[in-house]
């Protein structure tokens, strides 16, 4: 794994025990996200970045029994903190780098990442991986369960015109990593950008 992902890895594992009681409410919100993206029984998602595997529930029920659910994640804490929740019942759990995928090209249906844009160092080349690996027409979420400004703002924070979630600066960045952003959502209480993987 790179080595400049090391203070992800630091402060996810330093959290990675009361992650979800942090954030207790989080599961409508990720269920409302998964059935954005339409997926049909039999798909293969990923979870890219999947923490302690929140959204692999709701994946699991939109792709059935013979769909594949994917969870990755850098850090390992954050993923036995998922198989204690139960969650690695509803997906393989696999300790990776999204940023280097161990997947074959066009291998994905979809692609579901909660939290992850802002923690890739170098996300259109990272956006491209993600790419790489889901067939043309697949998808991508990128979701968070709260806005930006209120994500600011729980940090004590202001958003900035640079603020890479900002619409005006992800729908180049997806342009040139491969997607095409379909719809885009900023919201208090979710922020949810829904790509397409260009041909």
């Amino acid at each position: 794994m790179a080595d400049d992902h090391t203070h992800v890895q630091n402060f996810f594992t330093a959290r990675a025990a009361d992650w979800d009681s942090r954030f207790p409410d989080d599961g409508p919100a990720y269920a409302a996200a998964v059935d954005s993206l339409a997926l049909d029984p039999g798909d293969v998602v990923l979870d890219a970045g999947c923490g302690t595997g929140r959204a692999l529930p709701a994946l699991r029920t939109a792709v059935g029994p013979r769909g594949t659910v994917l969870g990755v994640d850098l850090t390992a804490a954050m993923l036995e903190s998922a198989v204690r929740a139960g969650r690695g019942r509803s997906g393989a759990l696999l300790l990776a780098d999204v940023t280097r995928l161990p997947l074959r090209p066009q291998s994905l249906d979809a692609v579901f990442a909660a939290g992850l844009i802002s923690h890739l160092s170098r996300p259109g080349t990272d956006l491209a991986e993600l790419a790489r690996v889901v067939r043309p027409g697949g998808q991508l979420a990128l979701f968070h369960p709260i806005g930006r400004a209120a994500l600011a703002a729980r940090h004590g924070r202001r958003i900035t015109d640079d603020d890479l979630r900002a619409e005006h600066n992800l729908r180049p960045l997806l342009t040139h990593s491969g997607w095409r952003l379909k719809s885009y959502t900023d919201e208090d209480d979710r922020f949810l950008a829904l790509a397409v993987r260009t041909l």
